[in-house]
């Protein structure tokens, strides 16, 4: 079942994995302050749980047969400061592992978020949203609670367990060995517990990421689920899924109301053995009425953190399998997917050239950057494809698949020159490769064959940054942020208000802005959605004017405009693009007729190229393409007409 294969990264693997544990210590090792005052604190108030037993048995043993009442008066008050101490060490136990775990999460959570952002495309193609936001919440979340109540408080147990182990040997041994009679039942039912509630906790997980997927994408496309009236048959979809997902949980529940009842009836057989084992030597006169006492209490204390254990085991086997899911993804390296997997691999097995293929170090930029580009924006740059080759399809490749099957190329050698001032636009039927051209040139992705340079030095020789700040994009897909109008035209820019405000009112985005109660200081919804979505596109605009950019890339730029806005855009971008080098992708051809030059992309190869009078004289594809376009705006005209 599909949905079964989405979520086998759920399963559990080992309870404990030495290697992950080392690594995990690695964020605990700046907080060792912490560790180290906790567990003094654990182990103080493991030791001050043996302070009311013993007292109990000087009470019954000497004060009592004495009827020194000012003895009794003492142990209670030295109790009750025990009592109080133990109070205190507990709360700061709580209080120093708390504070260690969420320092831990706080600080793995920024190094995820920030490993996430050098991640290439190619990196999120393959792994959806759902899954990496898992890693920065739920899986860091586990973590939290082994560091809080698991590994710091598993050694308090055990320190506690030896702490009582001892004291009992050391009163006598005859009644601890007939205390221990029930330890052997005690783990076997552990380890019974342990296994079935780890089969629980894995389904449970697995039915919860189930609901987690169904509810993001249901939410997501909430417009068409209403749109086909589908909200019945998704209800009954959801209530399925919810079921599965109580019944995992029922099923854990059960196994907790076995366990628990089970653990109480070994410790009251443990108890009777005490008391059997201790009740014909008291009547010898070889055992005091208090050591049998004392021993009652130690055995009630004994099997609680036994009981404890049993819990932090499945604490410390979900946190391994959230800790190494956490480290699969910091362990990938920020490389682009397809040149990695290719430098990896024979290239004869895909008809690749035997060229070196830059990998996870050029792509991390580890080493000293090879060119600085100059900021020369005014003056544009030289743009240069040199018979490039590139496939998305590479998975065969990155799983060793020798198959001698040819990729399925999205780009077949192409070649291309644009140099400053100049406009190329690029156009074709959906699917040709248009879009593909621009994710190269902002290394999105890396070519398989040939390269692309920018004024004669190939892109992967230029530090990311440096490359992706000469270039000002604007997508068709566009994107805003959560948050006022100036910080998403200003975005990393340190621009002052008045640089924003003559970025928007060269493209006339300051007509829509004046518009917004509170003009540049308004705040805009999740992906911009309080504004249309042409109004989106004029601030996508200003948000590329503000970069001041040498080299601009427009995929579909108008697409989402209407015609009068459009023709407000085209007279602020012949402006802007005006001694600079810019790439524009248009499906409306009318859009791009002044380009001084037009490629025609068909199934990843350049068809034909020329100005758009050429092309229209040639009679090929391009003409073809542009009469069907204003046919068709000759039959709307009709229509509406």
């Amino acid at each position: 079942m599909a949905e079964s294969s989405i979520h086998d990264e759920e399963a559990l693997g080992k309870a404990y994995d030495a290697r992950l544990m080392r690594r995990l210590l690695g964020y605990v090792r700046p907080y060792r302050r912490l560790v180290l005052g906790a567990l003094a604190f654990l182990f103080a108030e493991g030791a001050l749980q043996l302070v009311g037993p013993f007292l109990t048995r000087r009470v019954i043993d000497v004060a009592v047969p004495a009827r020194d009442l000012g003895m009794v008066r003492s142990a209670a008050l030295i109790y009750l400061v025990a009592l109080v101490a133990q109070f205190i060490c507990s709360y700061a136990e709580t209080l120093l592992t708390s504070l260690l775990g969420q320092r831990v999460m706080r600080d793995l959570r920024i190094e995820i978020f920030s490993h996430l952002q050098r991640l290439s495309i190619a990196f999120f193609d393959r792994n959806p949203v759902g899954r990496l936001i898992t890693r920065v919440t739920s899986d860091v979340e586990a973590l939290n609670e082994m560091f809080t109540a698991g590994v710091v408080a598993g050694l308090g147990d055990l320190f506690t367990l030896l702490a009582i182990s001892i004291a009992m040997l050391v009163v006598d041994w005859r009644l601890a060995l007939a205390s221990f009679l029930t330890i052997p039942l005690v783990i076997l039912t552990s380890n019974v517990f342990r296994m079935r509630v780890r089969e629980s906790y894995r389904e449970i997980r697995v039915r919860l990421a189930r609901i987690n997927a169904f509810l993001q994408e249901r939410i997501s496309g909430i417009r068409v689920v209403q749109l086909f009236g589908r909200e019945r048959s998704e209800a009954a979809r959801f209530d399925g899924l919810n079921h599965q997902h109580l019944v995992a949980h029922l099923r854990s529940i059960r196994v907790y109301a076995l366990y628990f009842p089970v653990i109480e009836v070994l410790t009251s057989v443990a108890l009777a053995s005490l008391i059997v084992a201790g009740a014909s030597r008291v009547e010898a006169g070889t055992l005091t009425v208090g050591t049998v006492a004392l021993f009652l209490q130690l055995v009630r204390r004994f099997f609680q953190p036994l009981q404890d254990l049993s819990e932090k085991y499945n604490i410390l086997q979900g946190a391994m399998a959230s800790s190494e899911r956490i480290f699969t993804l910091l362990d990938t390296e920020p490389d682009l997917a397809q040149a990695g997997a290719l430098a990896r691999s024979d290239p004869t097995t895909v008809g690749l050239p035997r060229a070196p293929v830059r990998g996870a170090a050029d792509v991390a930029q580890a080493a000293e950057p090879v060119v600085h580009l100059p900021r020369k924006n005014a003056a544009g740059v030289t743009i240069e494809f040199e018979n490039v080759w590139f496939a998305y399809d590479l998975g065969h490749v990155a799983r060793s698949d020798r198959t001698h099957r040819e990729p399925e190329w999205v780009l077949r050698d192409v070649s291309f020159r644009v140099t400053p001032g100049e406009t190329m636009a690029i156009v074709g039927h959906t699917g040709a490769g248009k879009t593909t051209i621009v994710s190269l040139l902002m290394r999105f992705y890396d070519p398989q064959r040939g390269r692309i340079t920018m004024d004669g030095v190939d892109i992967r020789d230029v530090p990311l940054e440096e490359l992706r700040g000469a270039i000002g994009y604007v997508q068709q897909d566009i994107f805003l942020f959560a948050g006022d109008v100036a910080s998403n035209i200003r975005l990393s820019n340190p621009l002052s208000d008045g640089a924003v405000a003559a970025a928007a009112t060269r493209v006339g985005a300051d007509r829509v802005i004046r518009r917004l109660p509170q003009g540049y200081a308004h705040e805009l919804g999740e992906r911009g959605g309080s504004i249309s979505v042409g109004e989106r596109q004029l601030l996508s605009f200003a948000r590329a004017v503000a970069a001041d950019p040498a080299l601009l890339l427009l995929d579909e730029a108008t697409s989402a405009v209407d015609s009068e806005i459009e023709a407000e855009i085209q007279r602020a971008l012949a402006e802007l693009m005006q001694g600079r080098t810019t790439i524009a992708i248009a499906h409306r051809l009318s859009t791009i007729v002044s380009s001084d030059e037009i490629l025609v992309l068909h199934h990843g190869q350049i068809a034909e190229r020329g100005t758009h009078r050429d092309l229209l004289a040639r009679g090929g594809l391009y003409d073809r393409l542009y009469r069907l376009q204003v046919g068709e705006l000759a039959m709307s005209g009709r229509a509406s007409a």
